[in-house]
């Protein structure tokens, strides 16, 4: 069987691979990409619904604030590249970016192929070896080289590995975690994994029924609570309640403080959604005290109509007992309480997420205690880097995670490449 030679390799073609192998090159060392599937940068082109959210323009504080995972080890790598050199990376490659809400930015095309096809050009031009379809078999870690064993026995031997190889999340672009076992072969702690950003499961009876099944509500609070009753966290964005459970972005951002719960043995783990989140309680029922007041003959129904979605009002004045037409002239000061506190405390008992496969992220991973910060290095086997999803660190969705791979990949590529040359 054939052995190839390299000063570097990456395995893994997603955002941090392709970040890795390009920084490697540019240090002019020889470097091969490895990747088990048919195209490289499979989870880059799916990102952002299709047009790639590359990453956020927040100032980096802020964006280290959205990666609640760990995002603190990135100062360091932040130090030497960051979400602003992202953006002009990307455009220094010909592609014109444009900020849309929250700082998120994307290609002004729309198009996430955009992004991948000015990648693969660039490792084109830097001439690096790529390879797909070749899944790795195992690595043998050496003192002065390790060797990579694909598939077919071929072998490849380098200097400096980069392990890009994702986490378990969204496995049919290839992150099934087979990085895991090389990174224990060399001596490396895995955290537990879990999902994170993912939808959650729900048996109550507001879920069963399926009445709010697909309804979408805007700009809502959602809160999770320790099984003290304390309020963990609150994220106000948009959500959706479906056959399963609920989703949608504050469903998917609360849900790691879910899952972190379960873990503790906190099970169902309650969570409240606030439907009026720019509203006090005591003024909302002021404020209907007097519309019932003024409108006695108009049914509680027409009263309420339009401060929040229809199917939500109906579903809520059936919980509290009032019938839709019902006459305002009879509504108790006791329902009207009522009703307000399911509009400001609606609460839904989750008793499960979807799983790791389903999540947009994996939680868990690479020990961060067990990686030099500034150069993504291993602390405990020399040429070997780390860097994207097989570190333990995640962040939320909003190019956080695109941020925090291409920063990591960039920073172990080049260091990778000048270990090379030293070695």
């Amino acid at each position: 069987m054939t052995t190839l030679s390299y000063e570097t390799a990456i395995i893994g073609g997603g955002p941090s691979g392709l970040m890795a192998a390009i920084a490697s090159a540019e240090q002019g060392v020889s470097t091969i990409l490895i990747d088990k599937g048919k195209k490289l940068g499979n989870k880059l082109a799916i990102s952002g619904g299709g047009r790639c959210n590359v990453t956020n323009r927040l100032p980096q504080e802020e964006v280290i604030k959205h990666i609640p995972g760990n995002g603190k080890f990135l100062y360091s790598a932040f130090s030497v590249f960051n979400n602003y050199d992202i953006i002009d990376f990307f455009e220094g490659l010909g592609v014109a970016l444009k900020e849309e809400d929250h700082g998120r930015m994307f290609p002004a095309s729309n198009k996430a192929k955009d992004v991948v096809n000015a990648l693969l050009h660039r490792l084109d031009e830097l001439g690096v070896e790529i390879r797909t379809n070749t899944p790795v078999e195992t690595i043998d870690y050496g003192e002065n080289s390790h060797t990579i064993i694909l598939n077919g026995k071929e072998k490849i031997t380098t200097k400096a590995i980069v392990l890009a190889v994702g986490g378990k999340s969204v496995p049919h672009t290839g992150s099934t975690g087979d990085g895991y076992a090389w990174a224990k072969k060399a001596g490396h702690t895995i955290t537990e994994l879990y999902p994170t950003e993912v939808p959650l499961i729900s048996y109550d009876h507001v879920i069963k029924q399926k009445s709010l099944q697909g309804l979408s509500l805007r700009d809502v609070a959602v809160s999770v609570f320790n099984q003290k009753g304390k309020t963990i966290i609150t994220h106000q964005m948009d959500m959706i309640f479906t056959h399963f459970g609920l989703s949608g972005p504050a469903i998917l951002r609360c849900s790691q403080y879910v899952v972190k719960e379960f873990m503790k043995g906190n099970r169902p783990v309650k969570v409240e959604i606030d439907t009026l989140p720019e509203k006090k309680e005591v003024e909302l029922i002021e404020q209907l005290q007097i519309l019932v007041k003024e409108h006695a003959r108009k049914s509680m129904r027409n009263l309420v109509k339009g401060i929040v979605p229809e199917r939500l009002i109906d579903y809520i004045l059936d919980k509290v007992g009032i019938e839709s037409e019902d006459k305002a002239a009879n509504i108790s000061n006791e329902q009207i309480r009522k009703f307000v506190t399911e509009l400001k405390h609606f609460p839904v008992n989750i008793h499960d997420t979807q799983s790791i496969e389903k999540a947009f992220v994996t939680g868990g991973g690479v020990s961060i205690k067990e990686v030099v910060p500034n150069t993504m290095q291993s602390k405990l086997m020399a040429g070997l880097y780390f860097c994207g999803e097989i570190l333990d660190i995640h962040g939320y969705t909003g190019g956080y995670n695109i941020t925090s791979a291409m920063v990591t990949g960039r920073v172990a590529g080049m260091h990778a490449a000048w270990e090379a040359m030293g070695r």
